[in-house]
């Protein structure tokens, strides 16, 4: 194996996990299994405490018949796979020009005031912070991402009470801060009200 993915000891699918892999390969034709690459590597990543280590990739070609490098090459091609050991809490922090300048460095400075540093994972294990490109929530700048949760509409105070909630074990609510409804605008509807009125008189 490539000294890329670091050693994690013996690995293999759980029962739950390989009732699961046969549901994933039935979605392929005969002979394009290779395509199940992806969610199988995303499987093994859920099972192995949120990263793919080089058994996981051993594990994966042996199972798709495909070489080591095949699969690996397809864990560094994607930054949803951590080919190392972090943080339970995985905070991902875009810092792309909406949300640059709608105050993602006060969301930063929020982490870095929490002990969470760039490219680091705390010492208690717990968090570790990643800086990535644009997460596809605009509207809803500046936002990070905690493992498969989106936390949108972000200021200092509010990362800061994200952080603490995931301090305590608890997992705070995701999505939109503020008093938002989804992307919809701040304060709720601003036109058409005589219409929604009328509509909801006549449930």
């Amino acid at each position: 194996m490539l000294n890329v993915t670091q050693s994690g000891g013996p690995f293999a699918f759980s029962e739950e996990n390989q009732k699961k892999i046969k549901t994933i390969l039935a979605k392929y034709p005969e002979g394009r299994q290779r395509s199940a690459i992806l969610p199988m590597l995303d499987l093994a990543q859920r099972q192995n405490d949120g990263w793919v280590s080089s058994e996981v990739i051993e594990h994966v070609a042996e199972l798709l018949e495909l070489t080591e490098i095949q699969v690996l090459e397809v864990a560094t091609f994607y930054t949803m796979f951590i080919l190392r050991p972090i943080g339970r809490v995985h905070v991902q922090l875009c810092g792309t020009t909406p949300c640059w300048l709608r105050g993602s460095d006060d969301v930063l400075r929020a982490c870095n005031d929490m002990g969470l540093e760039t490219g680091k994972t705390t010492e208690d294990g717990l968090f570790h912070l990643s800086e990535v490109e644009c997460l596809g929530a605009c509207c809803n700048a500046p936002m990070v991402q905690i493992n498969d949760d989106y936390y949108e509409d972000l200021t200092y105070d509010s990362m800061k009470a994200v952080l603490e909630a995931f301090k305590r074990g608890e997992t705070p609510k995701p999505g939109p801060q503020v008093d938002r409804q989804f992307s919809a605008p701040v304060g709720g509807p601003t036109v058409l009200k005589d219409m929604i009125t009328a509509d909801a008189g006549k449930e």
